[in-house]
């Protein structure tokens, strides 16, 4: 059998698991011919969730797996975000297009040949070979088997060892090179569902007789993935061999120095791109005759300047996660000083830059990136903004508008007749069958009206003055400022990244949890609202890591929050 049939097999059978939510992965062995992942010290071998590596999660896998200097190049095929959740929540249930397992293998091939070329491959090959054309499989075993530990994230069983050195083995002789070997056996590891999907396996509860609880590898995986967005180093997979990630004593200190490291930004830009939907600005595309000063380079500056506003603010000043909104402090590049019409001392690179008090632009919401993401090509969307702001910051969906609505005149932006978007608005918001989104949305949006569709700032439109009045669940206010100040001041705003960082960590809604949500917002709240505090309640709750059986799926497992 090819490599890319057992790949392809390899990966059919992991949707089949994630279909079924079976309880061994003998039905992955039994399809590809591929070793059981039977228990090892520390597993209990019973799989009860699989999520797929993100893009990024993938990149800095191999980087830190192989060193930052092995190139990775290909296309990464979308996970599918789920209507009102995360791409974390997502991946639990993505599969892989024949079409994309050939790309993940086509990268596989050229990472692997990168490993073992003359200048990488003294540091993976501790052993030299009897002949360099000829198999060695005792050589062999000494290169995968430590590789094939942090490349599953945990111990290989003896049967994978086996296997994989079987395969370097086997192809040595036909390529003539013990190294060519190397690259097969390394490759296939990398487009084997152990790599590609986060795969959480459970052992028995020993506080809760009957019931199950992610075992310590399971455990290092979901901390590094959540906090740093990488695999494990070391340090948590030698954690994870001594039991100690199951000791919560050792499992919150173990956190606690990861909160705290540098790497935990890794993790939190990785969870506000969730989080916000930055997938989007991978497909934003402007009108250019209505915008022509829209170019790449300021799309690419858009996310940044978002991102790096939020890591200055949430780690680097350690500052109240509601003060994001309200913020004077950002970062400007020559590309959004243009925009945003203020000087740059630098010609290239990034530098810090203070709005003035109660400038529109303070906070996250007055920033070009979000406006500029939550418009339309040609204009501006009150009612995008308005949506955005309640679905991702606030965690209340509005419903998709009905199928014959007549968007015409809320189009025609050149209508003399109706010069402003609240004017074209106001057939939808008086009308009973849209009003009902409308009003939730809209006089949010309409605050930040003075910024047009790739977030300029603006005072009229169409020469009439434009009215930036707007309100949110009662409360008053005045433009982008104003919209800041109430959601700083409104519980939802913190609520719902509570219940975020704990469908980003657990890949579950946390919708039906409202216990663990209001339990994490009460704490998070007496932490001054530290983003740390909070990834840290997260990542040492032990409800994130109970498994309970599903009586209405056969008895089988699936990760589930403790009710």
């Amino acid at each position: 059998m090819s490599r890319i049939r057992r790949a392809a097999l390899a990966l059919a059978a992991t949707g089949a698991v994630l279909a079924g939510c079976a309880t061994d992965t003998g039905s992955i062995a039994a399809a590809t011919g591929e070793p059981p992942a039977t228990t090892v010290s520390g597993l209990s071998g019973q799989v009860v969730a699989m999520r797929r590596l993100t893009r990024s999660q993938y990149l800095n896998s191999i980087a830190d797996i192989f060193g930052p200097d092995i190139k990775v190049s290909g296309r990464f095929e979308p996970i599918v975000r789920p209507v009102h959740e995360m791409i974390a929540s997502g991946a639990r249930a993505s599969s892989i297009s024949p079409a994309g397992l050939e790309q993940f293998d086509a990268m596989a091939r050229n990472i692997a040949a990168q490993v073992f070329d003359e200048t990488h491959r003294g540091q993976f090959v501790p052993c030299a070979p009897a002949n360099p054309a000829k198999a060695d499989a005792a050589c062999a075993s000494k290169v995968l088997t430590p590789l094939g530990r942090y490349i599953f994230r945990r111990p290989m069983t003896t049967a994978e060892q086996a296997f994989y050195v079987r395969q370097a083995s086997d192809a040595a002789g036909p390529t003539g090179s013990f190294y060519k070997g190397l690259e097969l056996a390394l490759s296939a590891m990398l487009v084997s569902p152990s790599f590609l999907y986060q795969v959480e396996t459970a052992e028995p509860d020993p506080a809760s007789p009957g019931q199950l609880r992610l075992d310590n590898y399971s455990r290092a995986a979901r901390l590094s993935f959540m906090l740093w967005n990488t695999t494990p180093n070391e340090t948590l997979l030698s954690a994870a061999e001594r039991g100690q990630l199951t000791d919560p004593a050792r499992l919150e200190a173990i956190a606690s120095h990861m909160v705290e490291s540098r790497r935990f930004e890794e993790g939190v830009r990785a969870f506000f791109a969730d989080m916000l939907l930055f997938e989007k600005f991978d497909e934003l595309a402007k009108d250019p005759v209505v915008y022509p000063y829209f170019n790449q380079e300021l799309a690419k500056s858009l996310p940044e300047q978002m991102l790096r506003t939020i890591v200055d603010h949430l780690l680097t000043r350690d500052g109240d996660y509601r003060e994001l909104f309200t913020t004077n402090r950002t970062f400007m590049d020559r590309q959004l000083a243009s925009l945003y019409q203020v000087p740059v001392r630098k010609s290239e690179g990034w530098q810090t830059y203070e709005f003035q008090p109660g400038d529109d632009r303070a906070g996250i919401l007055g920033q070009a990136g979000f406006l500029a993401l939550y418009s339309h090509s040609g204009r501006s969307s009150p009612t995008l903004r308005g949506r955005a702001i309640r679905e991702l910051l606030m965690c209340q969906p509005v419903p998709d508008p009905p199928g014959d609505v007549n968007f015409t005149a809320v189009q025609d932006t050149s209508n003399k007749a109706m010069p402003t978007a609240r004017i074209r608005l106001t057939a939808h918001r008086t009308d009973p069958v849209c009003a009902g989104c409308h009003m939730i949305t809209d006089p949010i949006g309409l605050s930040l009206e003075r910024f047009d569709g790739i977030g300029a700032f603006r005072t009229t439109e169409n020469g009439a003055r434009i009215d930036y009045s707007g309100s949110v669940d009662g409360v008053d206010f005045m433009g982008a400022n104003g919209l800041g100040k109430a959601m700083a001041e409104n519980v939802a705003t913190t609520q719902c990244v509570a219940g975020r960082a704990l469908e980003y960590a657990t890949a579950h809604p946390s919708d039906d949890n409202y216990r663990l949500v209001d339990a994490l917002e009460q704490k998070f709240a007496a932490q001054n609202y530290s983003i740390r505090s909070l990834f840290l309640d997260v990542a040492t709750l032990p409800e994130a890591y109970q498994v309970k059986l599903d009586p209405l799926d056969g008895g089988k497992t699936s990760i589930s929050l403790a009710d």
